[in-house]
């Protein structure tokens, strides 16, 4: 008689989660509900100017509720910091939007090291805001990368990933939302990966160097509008850019007025095949061309057309074309820029 082998159950491992953005809760709860046991969080410390609240924290907020100890050093890499993780003797690190680069030191102290999950398909957009720049370069996917960590930035190799296409109107925040969602069935692939492998394995699929692209951390001037730009750029600036820091441009609307910072809030590419109304290559770009109830349509580069369908004037509330323009008389040679 045979008996069929046993196959040996995958080892419950130690794991400190190490994260402070929401991009990292879903994968969070779903290790709370794992066979491992979440042992801490390691997370940013909270720093606020005088008189105003710190600034949100999703983790910390997330791993309070569960229960779990929280540890937030200033800079995770210092001797002490590294020391109280150590102390804890995890077996295994998961970050995710944590915001500091780890040591080797840090990453020796566990014995399956640190996996990272990250918003995009590795090589492809490396750094802090992966799924803005997808959004900007006109990807028609993108998905989650679960690396085996090493010092240098999302360059381990990839252990797991998930794609999906971006919605041709999909907003930054709403493709966030779904990518960490994805991002818990990679973690925990993952994690089976590596257990399966043993500790001081190194799994995974080497990253083509190659292929590497950036996705650096946005700033404010990010999002002020380059009307030389085809309209299709500008139309993913305003899907990338919310809520931070959103897209914005200056109506120039006569020689009397001081130029007014507005936010544009819901934008499309015009087709001119449809409207038939051919664009004029000499006419400048941000040339207010038309304005009514239906937008204002904005000459772009390239010889586009963008129709601005909702705006926020500087100081004042989101209001529809139709309303801004009962407000604000544009004189024949308006203009954004």
């Amino acid at each position: 008689m045979t008996h069929a082998p046993v196959t040996a159950a995958p080892p419950s491992l130690k794991i400190v989660v190490m994260g402070t953005g929401p991009f990292a809760v879903p994968m969070f709860h779903a290790l709370l509900e794992s066979p491992h046991s979440v042992v801490a969080v390691v997370t940013r410390p909270a720093h606020a100017p005088a008189g105003r609240r710190p600034p949100p924290n999703p983790m910390r907020d997330a791993a309070t509720l569960a229960g779990v100890p929280i540890l937030a050093p200033e800079r995770i890499n210092d001797p002490d910091a590294i020391a109280a993780v150590r102390a804890i003797s995890p077996d295994l690190l998961v970050v995710c939007d944590y915001g500091q680069i780890l040591s080797p030191a840090a990453l020796a102290v566990a014995p399956y090291g640190g996996i990272n999950l990250h918003g995009s398909l590795l090589p492809r957009h490396r750094g802090a805001a992966p799924v803005q720049w997808a959004i900007l370069a006109g990807d028609a996917t993108t998905g989650v990368s679960v690396i085996h960590m090493t010092p240098a930035l999302d360059a381990g190799n990839v252990i797991a990933a998930k794609e999906t296409p971006i919605g041709a109107r999909e907003m930054a925040p709403a493709l966030e939302q779904r990518l960490a969602g994805m991002g818990v069935a990679a973690v925990l692939e993952a994690i089976d990966l590596l257990t399966a492998a043993g500790p001081g394995s190194t799994p995974g699929v080497p990253q083509d160097a190659t292929r590497v692209t950036r996705a650096p951390r946005l700033a404010k001037t990010d999002g002020i509008v380059t009307w030389s730009l085809p309209a299709t750029r500008i139309e993913r600036m305003r899907r990338a850019l919310e809520p931070w820091p959103r897209t914005a441009t200056f109506l120039h609307a006569g020689a009397e007025r001081p130029p007014l910072r507005v936010v544009l809030e819901d934008v499309a590419v015009v087709d001119a095949a449809v409207t038939g109304h051919a664009l004029d290559a000499t006419v400048p770009p941000g040339t207010i061309l038309a304005a009514d109830e239906a937008g204002l349509v904005v000459a772009c580069g390239e010889g586009t057309r963008l129709v601005v369908r909702r705006l926020v004037p500087e100081g004042k509330r989101s209001m529809s074309a139709a309303e801004f323009l009962r407000g604000h008389a544009l004189f024949a040679d308006a203009r954004f820029g």
